[in-house]
């Protein structure tokens, strides 16, 4: 069942504030004007959500009238499955649209990619996930900025840090954060044996200046030339920017511009978001303590997900989902996988907040996990 004292209330507050958006004191106050706009703005899906529902239950209550009458009793009760389906759907929508949105789920993010366990192997995978993360970003429109990377002897990547910017980009990235593993026949094997190898995904909400304020007192800032590919401009000036924050421990390095105003720029960029995630990761901390389960950018410790080549499949081991289709996949085609894993945090929050009964998360696209 939906709170429906609380919808009312809330339709109560939508009305209250399409009055006062007409009065002449409010129009001329632009700022308070826009603040109350965008609160009626985000009721009005809401309002709308609980008009249908009173509608639904009106129709419900005629048809369940009409199965008494012999001549309308057939079409009363087809109907009524029809309504009770629709009325069983709209439920699940309003209990969404009540939970309050998550803090940085319209910010652009901070997208790191590291090689972990296997060698130049491991840095072929970490190349392969940005590229995956590249067409995904493409696929919807957002833009990718590289601020750092390090390249591998073969082609490979060391270590990657990108900025994606675009619409609701942390909500569709923040469960890609963790230990991803392959599972393939390298292109170095001679013998076509399975390697196993690892890379990790660290996925940081951009950070503001205002989410995040930074002492120049606490940075050691250092200047030394650009190393690795570039060219020559990049190779012999002194452009490169180190900055350690002490209080931390942070260590961050930017090289990619010629410029050591913009590689400042961009190293206080990634600062500051690793500087909010490592906040995010304490408050995560604390909720874990009551969730029985968790999905997480938070558990990087752990492996979340297996990419197996031989079999094409792929294996989210945190909402145990076992997909076929791991060549569609690598080429960026990731909606059914972020679905899922949304899904899964929603019905989470739902019961967290006492919306739903407290029972374990699920969803339709989940499957046993595979053995890998």
């Amino acid at each position: 069942m939906i709170p429906i004292d609380k919808l009312e209330q809330l339709a109560r507050r939508y009305s209250e504030l399409e009055e006062i958006l007409c009065r002449p004191d409010v129009l001329a106050d632009r700022a308070r004007s826009s603040k109350l706009n965008k609160e009626r703005s985000d009721l009005e899906p809401i309002v709308a959500a609980l008009s249908r529902y009173r509608d639904l239950e009106r129709k419900i209550r005629e048809d369940e009238e009409a199965l008494g009458d012999p001549e309308l009793r057939e079409f009363a009760l087809a109907e009524l499955q029809e309504l009770n389906a629709e009325r069983g759907a709209l439920e699940s929508s309003i209990q969404l649209l009540l939970l309050p949105p998550e803090p940085h789920d319209k910010k652009n993010t901070i997208l790191e990619i590291r090689s972990g366990e296997g060698g130049e192997e491991a840095a072929l995978f970490a190349a392969d996930l940005f590229r995956m993360y590249a067409r995904y970003a493409e696929r919807k429109g957002w833009k990718i900025e590289v601020l750092s990377q390090s390249d591998s002897a073969t082609g490979g990547i060391k270590e990657c840090i990108a900025l994606v910017t675009g619409k609701d980009v942390y909500s569709q990235l923040r469960f890609e954060g963790g230990v991803h593993r392959v599972q393939r026949v390298p292109a170095t094997e001679q013998q076509g044996r399975i390697h196993t190898s690892t890379a990790t995904v660290a996925v940081l909400p951009e950070a503001d200046e205002v989410d995040v304020q930074i002492d120049e007192k606490d940075l050691e800032i250092s200047i030394a030339a650009s190393g690795g590919p570039g060219g020559q401009g990049v190779n012999t000036t002194n452009s490169a920017v180190q900055i350690v924050h002490k209080p931390s421990g942070l260590l961050v390095k930017c090289q990619d511009e010629r410029s050591q105003l913009k590689n400042k720029a961009k190293a206080l960029k990634v600062l500051r978001s690793r500087l909010l995630d490592l906040e995010r990761e304490k408050q995560d901390a604390l909720e874990a303590a009551t969730r029985k389960s968790m999905v997480s950018t938070g558990e990087r410790s752990q492996k979340i997900r297996t990419y197996n080549f031989p079999q094409n499949r792929v294996t989210d081991h945190r909402i145990r989902l076992t997909l076929a289709k791991l060549d569609r996949l690598i080429e960026g085609d990731l909606d059914e996988l972020v679905t899922a894993l949304r899904t899964s945090r929603q019905a989470e929050r739902l019961q967290l907040a006492g919306i739903v009964k407290t029972g374990p998360a699920s969803s339709a696209a989940e499957q046993p996990e595979a053995d890998a």
